[in-house]
């Protein structure tokens, strides 16, 4: 089911049972390393984060992303494909590719050299061979940029889908057949947001991390924190601002993010991380960042 007003939300979370039964968090990442990291002209048009006026490190960037890789690997198996001067943007894989039991979903990316990286044989060979998977490839005709602008609760096979320039309503809902979605809530996001993951996550079932300004109806956020009430945090505009909304959780008890971010959170937000059973763990990405994105944006999720 597809809906995209509050109220529908509201009425089939009523209808229907939506309870926490399934897996919540990935069995593995994958990572695409920063070689020939630079900012991308292209995705400067619709990416505010970007920090055009830095000067970029491929150094710093490989150095960063290498112990990233290190950190995630103590937590789940984690393996790291290399990057390429003809993808910029490809150290962030979880908008391209990402996966269900069984399939892995290549998205229809809205930027031409986005697009290289959905044709890269290596990754499409490491599924259907090595991990025996099938290939679902959301139609070119449509824009949708996976867990970009798809924020999926895993544990309860919902998702939250934000459209942008990044995601159209034909994209949204190639996503909720792919994905094989019980319940898809699509909705606008602010104007000048670019990604729902950006601005929001679902952490392991049990809680939610929210920047309620960043969408375009009010009622949106307020009605998806009720599902998860009492656990949400509700961002300040300066941790949006510093990718706390672009976290992760990798186990039942670990939220991922940046140093940037975790220095972002304020005393309130992380004494309530800690008594819902989360543990920040992070990794200094200040290099990577300067790209517009974050750590949730480097790790595509398998399942």
């Amino acid at each position: 089911m597809i809906v995209d007003t509050a109220a529908a939300f509201r009425a089939a979370l009523a209808r229907g049972s939506f309870e926490p039964e399934r897996p919540a968090t990935a069995r593995a990442a994958l990572l695409v390393s920063p070689i020939g990291f630079r900012l991308a002209e292209e995705s400067a048009t619709d990416n505010r984060y970007m920090q055009l006026g830095e000067s970029i490190s491929e150094e710093r960037a490989l150095s960063e992303h290498a112990h990233l890789a290190a950190a995630l690997a103590a937590t789940l198996p984690t393996m790291t494909l290399p990057g390429s001067g003809e993808t910029p943007d490809a150290v962030f894989p979880n908008n391209v590719y990402a996966t269900v039991p069984g399939t892995l979903i290549v998205g229809s990316m809205r930027h031409p050299k986005r697009r290289i990286e959905a044709r890269r044989a290596d990754i499409r060979s490491l599924f259907t061979g090595l991990f025996a998977y099938r290939i679902e490839e959301i139609p070119p005709d449509s824009v949708a940029e996976l867990t970009g602008p798809l924020v999926i609760d895993r544990a309860r096979n919902i998702g939250f889908c934000g459209l942008t320039e990044r995601c159209d309503r034909a994209g949204a809902e190639a996503m909720h057949e792919a994905f094989g979605l019980d319940l898809t809530f699509v909705f606008e996001l602010a104007a000048g947001e670019y990604h729902t993951n950006v601005v929001m996550a679902v952490l392991a079932g049990r809680a939610l991390v929210v920047h309620e300004a960043s969408f375009a109806e009010p009622a949106v956020p307020l009605v998806i924190a009720e599902l998860y009430a009492p656990r949400v945090i509700r961002l300040l505009d300066e941790e949006k601002a510093a990718f706390a909304g672009n976290c992760l959780a990798l186990s039942e008890h670990e939220v991922w993010m940046s140093d940037r971010a975790s220095r972002a959170l304020t005393a309130g937000h992380r004494a309530e991380l800690a008594e819902w059973g989360f543990a920040i763990r992070s990794v200094p990405l200040d290099e990577i960042e300067k790209a517009g994105g974050s750590l949730r944006c480097c790790v595509a999720e398998i399942f």
